[in-house]
This record gives structure tokens, sequence and C-alpha cells, in this order.
């Protein structure tokens, strides 16, 4: 069973955006470790500033290094 790399309190940025509303927050905070599917880590996250919750797979996240340029 694949380990979940992230830790609950990172910040985190949707890798792939084209699935959800174009007004869907950019960046969010892992809130939970969710249980593996499909063998994929999961997490619950969520955006304060919004109110959005969601839970995404970990192959769709990347963490936010502040100060780093965006690609």
């Amino acid at each position: 069973m694949p380990a979940h790399r992230f830790t609950v309190g990172l910040s985190v940025r949707l890798r792939d955006r084209s699935h959800i509303a174009p007004n869907a927050a950019e960046t969010y905070r892992i809130t939970a470790i969710m249980p593996v599917r499909d063998s994929q880590p999961q997490y619950r996250i969520r955006n304060d500033e919004l109110g959005q919750d969601r839970v995404s797979k970990e192959e769709n996240l990347e963490p936010i290094e502040w100060g780093m340029p965006r690609h």
C-alpha cells in the first residue's frame, strides 16, 4: 500500500484544474489524511478564504513553496 507523502497542515496547489469551476480556490491546506483508494493516497483539503472543501488524490497535489515562482 502506498504511503502518504504529505502531512496535515501543508499548503498545496491543485496540479490539474481542468475539471473544476474557474472560480474555485487555487490554494488549499491539507486537513486530513484519507484512506488509499485505487492505489492512490488521498487527502481532504480546504481553502478557508472561500470555505471550499474537497478530496484529492496525492498525484493531483503539489506542495506550495512560498517565495518560489510558479511555472
